[in-house]
């Protein structure tokens, strides 16, 4: 197996969620007011070093590079040969363009903290968001591997206005099987994480003996796809946990949002 410079890594990572240069700059600039250190910011000309002069970033600009790219820091640590402690609580500020499948969960993120509230019944206003709200409560099952979770990509408008774009989904990957015949009305209707081979897709799928379709939302305008499984097409998990934004700027990015696919008539073979 060939082994890959530490910087046409990362180079592949960025691509893969659809990031250019200019996208990666913009975010280091969010994390570097959040942390208030110019440090973390990755100006494009360092960036640039960094995955084709294979330039070791210093520990800060690793910081962020790990969050923009959803990467564990201990593993691209490796690839320099010099290991350290992950973070990721800033990787879910910045859902790329593209749907893609996260990290599993560790109990330590979800665990309930010493002045947690947990939830209630009635609705109530917080003085601080608790701290199993990052991004996910806490749920069962955590400290096997069973969950994991999945980003809804600016640009994937299939499931509007159900699931919006910039969303962060759980998912429960003990649960395989296509279930769309007991649900009454579109809010009940079950929605699954499938990989592809060139990507994810996030949403409401029925099985067609040896086809795997997506129906996207109808108010999407976006066109059904349809895959064979499971050469093209596999289930990640069902849905079990939506985290969404309201606002800006997931509501305002539109790079993309019509979707139509030509392979709506393929047949599975």
């Amino acid at each position: 197996m060939a082994v890959y410079p530490p910087g046409l890594r990362l180079r592949h990572a960025r691509e893969a969620l659809g990031l250019t240069y200019r996208d990666v700059e913009k975010a280091s600039y969010e994390i570097a007011v959040k942390r208030g250190r110019p440090e973390f910011i990755l100006h494009i000309s360092r960036l640039a070093d960094i995955e084709n002069r294979n330039v070791v970033p210093t520990l800060h600009k690793l910081y962020s590079l790990s969050a923009i790219l959803h990467l564990d820091p201990v593993e691209i640590s490796t690839w320099y040969e010099a290991p350290f402690h992950q973070t990721f609580q800033d990787g879910a500020d910045f859902p790329p363009p593209r749907t893609h499948l996260g990290e599993s969960l560790l109990s330590s993120q979800n665990s309930l903290g010493p002045q947690d509230p947990g939830p209630t019944e009635s609705t109530d206003l917080l003085t601080a968001r608790p701290a199993n709200m990052t991004p996910m409560p806490t749920m069962k099952g955590v400290e096997n591997g069973r969950y994991r979770y999945g980003y809804v990509g600016l640009s994937d408008r299939r499931m509007v206005p159900i699931l919006r774009p910039g969303s962060t989904v759980l998912i429960d990957t003990a649960i395989h099987d296509i279930e769309d015949d007991e649900w009454s009305n579109e809010y009940d209707r079950p929605m699954y994480f499938v990989e592809l081979r060139s990507g994810y897709r996030c949403g409401w799928f029925q099985k067609d003996k040896a086809r795997l379709i997506m129906q996207p939302h109808t108010l999407s305008r976006c066109a059904p796809e349809a895959w064979r499984t499971p050469e093209e097409a596999e289930v990640v998990g069902k849905i079990v946990g939506v985290v969404s934004f309201l606002n800006e700027p997931w509501s305002c990015y539109r790079e993309g949002s019509l979707l139509t696919r030509s392979d709506w008539n393929r047949k599975a073979h």
